[in-house]
């Protein structure tokens, strides 16, 4: 049958093909776009988690204007809303000074929400940080599976601010739940019942300095392994407090959190919930625990 050329659908979808297989900008290089590897991945391989320390407004021109700072989302509290600031495929500056289990500049390698909350205030009986309302919580898990989806970033590089800059950064603070994404099926978390079964062993045994700050560097956080419980330690030690013992985030090194430590550390002592697919159906994988279950999880920090 012959081509009817004067059909105008028929020119038109020519013409797109002809324009996708290659670009012919004047002046510019001939691209044929015909081909794609298979060897890649996404840029996004870390998912970091921040508070605004400041109010609605003044976190939209903070993120927005001239302030030298910027985030991929920012998530509004009231009414709760997801903004996005700058395009996933575009650095956004949120990390600043940043290490994360070998990897620096996390600006360049990351996805950053913002979340508007005003962060602490000291006050004579000690620090006060903000809550996080449900309704914004809900909105976050939301997102973070949005993109953790489509980027494929794997559970254990979902991580806060103060995990990649602890000391310099408290965000998203002891406030932020933690423990509802990891039942979530969106980060790992260590294993309760071998965490208290080892309290009591390092009650009698207590682990030295030189073991924490070794424990934690492998984790992924950066700390000097001086073997000595300095402030750039304890400020280690309450940043990966706030996350997995937020009733107790002074610092200390006890007992509890070198069960936790080592249970990290340990093989199987970390798990991973199976996620629920959207519509509530199980859809778990062959091998995968049951939807809503834990399974042990091999952390490659």
């Amino acid at each position: 049958m012959p081509i009817n050329f004067h059909s105008k659908p028929l020119l038109a979808a020519l013409l797109a093909l002809l324009l996708s297989a290659c670009a012919t900008t004047p002046g510019g290089p001939h691209i044929d776009r015909s081909y794609s590897s298979e060897n890649q991945d996404s840029r996004a391989q870390f998912l970091v988690l921040h508070y605004t320390a400041i109010d609605w407004e003044k976190s939209l021109r903070a993120l927005t204007k001239g302030g030298q700072v910027s985030s991929h989302y920012l998530v509004r509290d009231e009414p709760v809303r997801s903004y996005l600031l700058v395009d996933e495929s575009r650095r956004a500056w949120h990390a600043g000074q940043s290490f994360w289990a070998g990897h620096t500049n996390l600006n360049a390698s990351s996805i950053g929400i913002e979340i508007v909350n005003t962060g602490f205030v000291d006050t004579p009986s000690g620090r006060v940080y903000a809550p996080y309302p449900e309704a914004q919580i809900t909105e976050v898990i939301a997102l973070v599976k949005d993109i953790v989806a489509r980027h494929q970033i794997r559970p254990e590089r979902i991580i806060g601010h103060a995990d990649i800059a602890p000391g310099r950064k408290q965000d998203p603070g002891p406030k932020f739940p933690w423990k509802r994404l990891a039942d979530e099926g969106l980060i790992p978390w260590p294993d309760m019942e071998q965490v208290k079964n080892k309290i009591a062993l390092f009650e009698s045994l207590p682990p030295d300095a030189a073991w924490f700050q070794d424990k934690l560097s492998r984790i992924g956080y950066k700390l000097p392994l001086t073997g000595q419980m300095d402030a750039a330690s304890k400020d280690v030690l309450s940043t990966f407090q706030m996350k997995y013992r937020p009733s107790d985030y002074s610092g200390k090194a006890d007992a509890e959190t070198a069960a936790l430590l080592e249970v990290m550390l340990s093989p199987n002592g970390m798990l991973l919930v199976s996620p629920i697919v959207a519509d509530g159906a199980a859809g778990a994988a062959p091998g995968m625990a049951p939807a809503g279950e834990a399974k042990p999880y091999t952390s490659r920090w």
